[in-house]
């Protein structure tokens, strides 16, 4: 019987400094926005301090869950309630072949 190994890369979750990419991305962007759109040293530290922040909340939560906004948006879009009953607008005739 022959093995095939698999690498580690190609089912490994899609980080960049340990957290989830998009978000890690998204907050720098942020921190850009606020950094360059003040013009000032206030809003560069400010833009700083958040983007340390960030990383920080974001790589805890990646150590606890690597696609747990994922995991986060798809609990938000369900529904509270699934009755136990069809609804009134399921087809009528059954299956069709």
């Amino acid at each position: 019987m022959r093995t095939i190994p698999i690498r580690q890369s190609l089912h490994r979750h899609n980080q960049v400094f340990g957290a989830e990419r998009e978000l890690v991305m998204f907050s720098g962007l942020i921190a850009f926005l606020v950094g360059v759109g003040g013009m000032s040293l206030i809003s560069g530290v400010s833009a700083v301090l958040f983007w340390i922040c960030s990383l920080f909340v974001l790589r805890t939560m990646a150590k606890s869950d690597p696609v747990m906004s994922k995991v986060w948006l798809r609990h938000i879009n369900q529904q509270d309630y699934y009755p136990a009953r069809a609804s009134r607008w399921r087809s009528q005739g059954g299956f069709k072949c």
